[in-house]
């Protein structure tokens, strides 16, 4: 794999520049008033690798210094709802790099040849070391899952026979149907190979303690294909295909109960994800015909009763993402408290590379270059992750409603700040503005999910942790092209 560094640093050196940036940010040294920082109650803060100080950092991963520009978001500005959780708490770790995509808007979206990947590779390994605040992506890997752990009651890392379930959005892929070629969108197939060679090579996963799934979509043949040759011989793919042994298998002792009274179907989770000790949710930032569409609502194919093809209407959620109201009930809140699927969550991550306007359109060159820097009319060919579900939904929607290629191309987004409601019910999670007392689905109560708050303007993209305060979203960064 090329080293992708475009200066005279070297791989270690540039890794340890990102995360001193985060810590800058944290403790008041980068760009705005010095504040204490204790740590949030439930957030976690395993030892620090042992590394020489770090070099200055680059123009590639240093944040905007706290300037003067006006709040311009099109959301309500507001003080940060919540506390931040991970290793890094609130922490969203952005990763660009230009050459990731190199589609000239003719062929499918998905294919290959229009994807560096090796660049991905390294957008990944250099992620989850920035996000763990590690020198490596090794490294990164085991703070990660010892995050995790401590917030879960159980000490350590990654032990060896644990079980991961990846939840992909193949939503578009073969929508309805078994017709591969779709020009839709879906997880990117060279970015969840990444993300796989990662775990694999990185982390020191066996590909048959991984199973990728989406209930109710299909994963085309060239996906499973290229997600598990080679070094990934042996992963697992769930999905629907009735009676093949892909196929997806409800866990009838595995109920997902919600914190209302939901008019529908009884829901359970398949097999793969009752039986799974960790789940990385690998989402797509995408506009949506309710608005949106983040790492929350991924979870509604994870659902599983009588509609093998449209799980969501007959559990009848559809609901509460449609037209959705400031204060009331939502059930992406209790997507992200459900035990079963949010409190096993060790990993969120937002499939940014070639951003479709919604889920029912095609992918489009066209569409898909966005106005806003640093973009400038290129893909937005990011990767975003965190260990805070709030945090990073809070961003993806910060990124969305307030970029002009997108919210042009879908009505159901411009303007509309219903979108953001489950966000608020998440972040005061135990006092939430609809009065619902939620639970984790199997009785216990939530006190915290994560942080929610909006970034300062389109242009800085600074939240409070970027600003030198103590709680808050950190949005640390790794730009390159």
């Amino acid at each position: 794999m090329k080293n992708p560094q475009t200066n005279d640093l070297n791989r270690r050196e540039f890794l340890l520049a990102a995360a001193a940036v985060g810590a800058l940010g944290a403790t008041g040294l980068l760009g705005g008033c010095a504040t204490s920082t204790t740590p949030a109650p439930d957030s976690v803060e395993p030892s620090a690798p042992e590394a020489s100080p770090p070099p200055a950092p680059t123009p590639e991963t240093a944040a905007p210094s706290a300037g003067s520009l006006p709040y311009d978001s099109v959301f309500p500005p507001h003080e940060p709802l919540g506390r931040g959780v991970g290793v890094m708490p609130g922490r969203v770790t952005w990763v660009r790099d230009a050459a990731a995509v190199n589609w000239d808007g003719s062929g499918f979206w998905w294919q290959t040849e229009h994807f560096n990947a090796d660049t991905l590779r390294a957008m990944v390994a250099d992620g989850i070391a920035n996000l763990a605040g590690a020198d490596s992506a090794a490294t990164g890997w085991n703070a990660l899952f010892e995050a995790h752990n401590a917030r879960t009651g159980t000490a350590g890392g990654y032990r060896a026979g644990q079980s991961i379930a990846i939840k992909a959005n193949m939503n578009g892929a073969g929508t309805f149907g078994r017709d591969e070629n779709s020009a839709m969108s879906y997880t990117t197939p060279t970015l969840l190979r990444a993300l796989l060679l990662s775990l694999v090579e990185d982390a020191g996963v066996a590909p048959a303690a991984i199973a990728v799934y989406d209930v109710c979509r299909i994963f085309p043949q060239h996906v499973r294909d290229l997600c598990s040759e080679g070094a990934l011989a042996g992963v697992q793919f769930r999905y629907f295909d009735e009676g093949s042994p892909n196929d997806a298998v409800a866990d009838p002792n595995a109920p997902l109960v919600w914190s209302a009274d939901v008019a529908g179907d009884t829901n359970t989770v398949p097999t793969c994800v009752s039986e799974a000790t960790y789940l990385i949710n690998l989402a797509s930032l995408k506009g949506h015909s309710y608005g949106l569409t983040l790492c929350s609502k991924n979870h509604f194919g994870s659902l599983m009763n009588s509609s093998r093809l449209r799980p969501p209407e007959a559990a009848g959620i559809h609901r509460y993402v449609s037209g959705q109201t400031m204060g009331s009930y939502t059930v992406l809140t209790d997507l992200f408290a459900n035990h079963l699927l949010g409190g096993k969550t060790m990993l969120w991550m937002l499939d940014a590379l070639v951003v479709a306007t919604s889920e029912g359109a095609s992918v489009t060159r066209e569409a898909a270059l966005w106005e806003s820097a640093p973009f400038n009319g290129g893909f937005t060919a990011s990767v975003f992750l965190s260990q805070d579900p709030v945090a990073i939904d809070s961003v993806g929607a910060d990124f969305l409603i307030n970029e002009p290629a997108v919210t042009s191309r879908n009505r159901a987004l411009d303007g509309n700040l219903g979108v953001e409601n489950y966000l608020h019910e998440a972040g005061l999670i135990s006092a939430p503005p609809s009065g619902t007392t939620y639970r984790d689905g199997a009785g216990g109560a939530v006190e915290n999910l994560g942080v929610h708050e909006h970034w300062n303007n389109a242009v800085e993209r600074l939240y409070s942790r970027d600003r030198g305060e103590a709680e808050g979203i950190e949005l640390s960064r790794i730009l390159r092209g």
